[in-house]
């Protein structure tokens, strides 16, 4: 895709003003971080003249238009509050082991868990019972290998969880529509046994 590319090309300018002697990065001490068209500006105080100098810069100067369904302000030092970016959920949460301070949480976000479901529903659905189970296990770990690789930041533990045990389900309802009928492990096995001896791969 060539958007991400021209958006790169075309934001490059407000990169340049945010950081150089007149921009936000020096009077604010502000940070942008930007992925082509998406970005997220970290301030420890967001005020008039911070929204104010983007929202000049990127419609009177770029000519665009902010999505301001999409823009709001985030203080992430309250409880509960968190940011959603590129797919990840960033929270300040309490420390797992009960310790008086808080921890940066980052893990894949609903919207991203959502879609990976929709993909796997998609990869295992009906109009897919023509592919061998072999050649359809491969293709799946291709893709989860994939989406492990980019979602492996952070503390992604109960999102593979949930991942894994989807598949599992897809997996099932697929070779008891193949065969129509429940489809159940060789005695004596459990069906997380089964799959792993048919090489589906475990985020």
């Amino acid at each position: 895709m060539i958007s991400p590319l021209l958006s790169n090309i075309y934001l490059h300018c407000l990169d340049h003003l945010f950081h150089q002697e007149q921009g936000p990065g020096q009077w604010a001490r502000a940070k942008l971080v930007r992925y082509a068209d998406d970005f997220v500006v970290l301030a420890r105080y967001v005020g008039p003249r911070l929204t104010q100098w983007i929202e000049q810069k990127i419609e009177g100067r770029l000519g665009l238009v902010i999505n301001r369904d999409k823009t709001r302000v985030r203080q992430l030092q309250r409880p509960g509050e968190s940011l959603d970016f590129l797919g990840y959920t960033l929270r300040w949460d309490r420390d797992l082991h009960g310790r008086p301070k808080r921890y940066l949480n980052l893990c894949p976000s609903k919207k991203a868990l959502g879609r990976e479901r929709d993909k796997l529903r998609a990869m295992t659905g009906a109009k897919m019972c023509f592919k061998p189970i072999p050649m359809m296990i491969g293709e799946l770990n291709q893709h989860l290998r994939g989406w492990a690789n980019y979602f492996g930041r952070g503390y992604p533990r109960e999102a593979f969880r949930e991942i894994n045990r989807h598949v599992r389900e897809r997996l099932e309802c697929h070779l008891s529509r193949r065969s129509q009928r429940p489809w159940r492990p060789p005695q004596g096995v459990s069906a997380d046994e089964q799959f792993k001896k048919m090489r589906l791969v475990y985020l």
